[in-house]
């Protein structure tokens, strides 16, 4: 079974933030609900995609790390979702949404300068887009990332 990454963001969602094995355990519920085996590898590279697009976001809270819901995501439900709370032995989790956004913004930075040094314009172009959403999302000023993104492309 496969999951986009607004449907990976839409699981995380229900519960504020899941550490990666919480993920993995709603999305084999999912796949046995419809029927469908889960293959490992395809989590691990749809989680994977999602962290790496920014409709995930991985957030340090103590000796864990949790997946939440990232800027560029809408988060939508899978079929049978909406079943997972009752499910899932997992208690929703609160994340602070102008903390994480200090994390994300130190990723965007080191991402965009990658790619501006790499001369990556597909990724360039996709970052762009990232600053407009990482600033609707949280309070945080990406202008001068996106002058520079800019600036490479014009190049």
């Amino acid at each position: 079974m496969s999951f986009r990454n607004d449907e990976l963001a839409g699981v995380v969602d229900l519960f504020g933030a899941l550490t990666r094995a919480e993920l993995e355990r709603a999305l084999a519920e999912l796949a046995f609900k419809a029927g469908e085996d889960v293959d490992e590898r395809a989590v691990d590279d749809a989680v994977a995609s999602a962290v790496e697009s920014y409709h995930l976001v991985a957030v340090d809270r103590g000796d864990e790390t949790l997946l939440a819901p990232g800027p560029v995501a809408f988060p939508t439900l899978p079929a049978d979702a909406e079943d997972l709370p009752h499910i899932l032995d997992v208690e929703p989790r609160e994340i602070d949404r102008a903390s994480v956004a200090t994390d994300v913004e130190t990723r965007l930075r080191a991402d965009a300068a990658r790619a501006v040094d790499d001369g990556d314009h597909d990724r360039i172009e996709r970052l762009l887009d990232v600053t407009y959403d990482l600033e609707t999302w949280a309070p945080v000023d990406v202008s001068e990332v996106r002058t520079r993104l800019d600036d490479a492309l014009d190049d």
